[in-house]
């Protein structure tokens, strides 16, 4: 098997350098190649990645901004190899990562798989808090932190692999985003291919984001995931309204105080102690607990609030997605 690491960038030379400093650790035994496709950026990472020619297998592309998705296609297209695995360059890649992926696929062969994502000691404490909301099996995170046993894994393209046979009969990522990734998930598995979580495949995934643009993202999140279902109603699924139905929840509970009515609300701090204290255990820090707290309310928030105006306008008013929210696509 030849892998070709795929890793689209857009303005990020610094996520780069670190990206491919931990690439020149890799354990890996065999040749691989990684392909470098700057989106348009007008601080490019070109001399970084010439930085380390002498130590890796590297080609670097610049084309026209059209978004993570359609860079991938591009990437792949230009790739050598016949199975392809793509990061985002906020990522750090642990030095046995190559390793575990070809021991999996040997082991129990995918067309596409997805790894999970954690932190290390030497990220923020904003950043091991979003990693928490994004990552624990007490959120909605769940599923990216590789915690549950689903029979349909939907990988996430910071962490992902798919093979030439499966990229060419899909053509890849659409222009939606976010939300490329599930759809691709879905489109594959119409069209037979399997898609497997590899829990052992996980990278360290540096997010450089605040609390204000976490919102903005976990919002397009909860924009997207109706139109997803508008698309493929046969995936939808309950667990999908969660956040949705807690943050109405919420406003119920805090009018039912009017009412002199305390049990709800009570339910809900509950809850978020739990999610201080489970937290604040993983993290030993209590201000990481704190945080963490404050990220997942961030999360259920932005996603609920952008699941509902989303539902709203593309199932209930059947406005077309493109119309609706044109932020969420790129013109290819």
């Amino acid at each position: 098997m030849f892998y070709s690491l795929i890793i689209p960038v857009y303005n990020r030379p610094d996520e780069v350098d670190e990206l491919l400093e931990s690439l020149s650790k890799s354990d890996y035994k065999e040749d691989f190649e990684i392909v470098i496709v700057e989106d348009g950026s007008s601080v490019k990472c070109e001399d970084v990645v010439h930085k380390y020619d002498s130590k890796l297998s590297i080609s670097y592309y610049y084309k026209e901004n059209s978004g993570p998705g359609d860079s991938r296609n591009y990437g792949m297209k230009k790739a050598k190899g016949d199975y392809f695995i793509i990061f985002d360059s906020d990522c750090i890649i642990p030095a046995e990562y190559l390793t575990e992926v070809d021991k999996a696929l040997k082991e129990y062969y995918v067309d596409c798989y997805g790894g999970p994502d954690r932190a290390l000691d030497s990220f923020s404490d904003i950043q091991k808090a979003i990693n928490f909301a994004m990552t624990s099996f007490l959120t909605t995170g769940g599923i990216r932190g590789g915690s549950e046993k689903i029979d349909k894994f939907q990988p996430r393209s910071f962490n992902m692999g798919l093979s030439r046979k499966a990229f060419e009969a899909s053509k890849g990522f659409g222009n939606i985003h976010p939300g490329e990734d599930p759809d691709l998930s879905i489109r594959l598995w119409n069209l037979g291919f399997e898609t497997k979580l590899f829990p052992n495949a996980y990278v360290y995934h540096k997010r450089r984001i605040d609390w204000d643009k976490f919102s903005v993202q976990v919002n397009k999140f909860g924009k997207a995931r109706p139109i997803l279902n508008s698309w493929y109603p046969k995936y939808n699924k309950l667990t999908f309204f969660f956040p949705s139905v807690f943050i109405a929840g919420f406003v119920v509970a805090v009018l039912l105080l009017i009412f002199n009515s305390d049990l709800l609300l009570q339910l809900y701090f509950v809850y978020f102690l739990v999610l201080f204290l489970v937290s604040s255990y993983q993290n030993k820090s209590l201000k990481i607990g704190y945080l963490s707290v404050v990220a997942v309310w961030k999360q259920f928030y932005g996603y609920g609030i952008g699941f509902m105006e989303s539902y709203l306008k593309v199932i209930i008013l059947k406005q077309k997605p493109q119309i609706a929210f044109p932020e969420l696509f790129f013109k290819i």
